[in-house]
């Protein structure tokens, strides 16, 4: 199977290295430094106490690897318009294209069931509708990505929580297809449990509902996840503002019970920095508006209030702002 991995940072390079070390034809887009090593000396994971070396093609032109089966984009949100630009060399008739990302992603309304309320505006996810344009909505196939990584290195990437890895998939209209199984099996013989979801958007608001949480705290606080949760101040704020979105995402016809998760955290639970915390450390663009502004919209669009929500989201993607970070 021909894949490609859009985007070699944490994520990227631990589903590169472990697709290559089971057989695939694994190639990466990626620049930089992080480039450089690659071409080098692979893709090295290190994962619990094993590190896995694997060598694949990298370039930072897409036109150099030319059409694949699958193509996963593994950017955040704030990088999407860069994968817009170099996506097409590596189309070809029957490609699809998985977004591995946080967040409410851009193609949320895409094949959504008649029987939902019509989502807000998400244009902004979709800055001139460079993706819609890029992409047709045939090839895309949904995903929601539990995977704790950091690169540690050029071309090093540390797996913090192996055992919980997993890339949920599906269809965003909800059938089934043999794209999306033969894609879980690939995933799934490369030790990454990739469920498939006859309901992506459950999925999708079950992580988010994680993720508003623990990464508008953890930006206003700048502390990891474990700090936050000691708290019991914060694990109920915490907890207020997972009510809150768990009845946004009740207002827009999704119920997140039954979603697949990851298997529970060991040893007093996560000890990672929310990677919206790591992009406020180092200086780089935060996806504010995907992970903390989203469901913001969606409470708005159906009138139910959410006021922890919006006093803990402004103050963290005001830190954002202040710091050159968003807006």
């Amino acid at each position: 199977m021909r894949i490609c991995i859009f985007g070699a940072g944490a994520v990227g390079g631990h589903f590169a290295a472990q697709l290559a070390a089971s057989g695939h034809e694994v190639s990466l887009v990626a620049r930089g430094a992080q480039l450089e090593a690659i071409r080098r000396n692979g893709v090295i994971l290190l994962k619990g106490e094993r590190r896995i070396t694997s060598k694949v093609r990298a370039s930072a032109d897409a036109h150099d690897l030319g059409p694949q089966d699958f193509v996963l984009v593994t950017l955040k949100a704030t990088g999407l318009a860069a994968f817009a630009d170099g996506v097409a060399p590596l189309l070809g008739l029957q490609t699809a294209v998985v977004f591995a990302q946080n967040g409410i992603p851009w193609w949320y309304a895409q094949g959504l069931a008649a029987s939902r309320p019509a989502p807000p505006d998400l244009s902004q996810l979709d800055p001139g509708a460079a993706l819609a344009r890029a992409i047709d909505p045939d090839r895309v196939i949904g995903a929601v990505v539990y995977s704790a990584n950091e690169v540690a290195e050029p071309g090093v990437v540390r797996n913090t929580a192996p055992g919980r890895n997993m890339l949920v998939l599906g269809e965003l209209d909800g059938r089934a297809s043999d794209r999306v199984s033969n894609l879980s099996g690939a995933l799934e013989r490369s030790e990454i449990q990739a469920p498939i979801e006859t309901d992506i958007r459950r999925t999708v608001w079950a992580k988010l509902l994680l993720n508003v949480g623990s990464s508008s705290i953890g930006v206003v606080t700048e502390e990891g996840i474990r700090e936050t949760l000691a708290d019991p101040a914060l694990r109920q704020l915490r907890e207020r503002m997972r009510a809150e979105g768990l009845a946004i995402a009740a207002a827009h016809g999704v119920s997140v019970e039954g979603a697949p998760l990851p298997p529970p955290h060991k040893d007093g639970g996560p000890q990672h920095k929310t990677s919206m915390l790591q992009d406020y450390e180092l200086g780089r663009p935060m996806e504010i508006d995907a992970i903390l502004m989203a469901p913001l919209w969606f409470a708005r669009s159906a009138n139910v209030p959410a006021p922890v929500l919006e006093a803990v989201v402004a103050l963290a993607a005001h830190k954002a702002a202040a710091k050159g970070l968003y807006g």
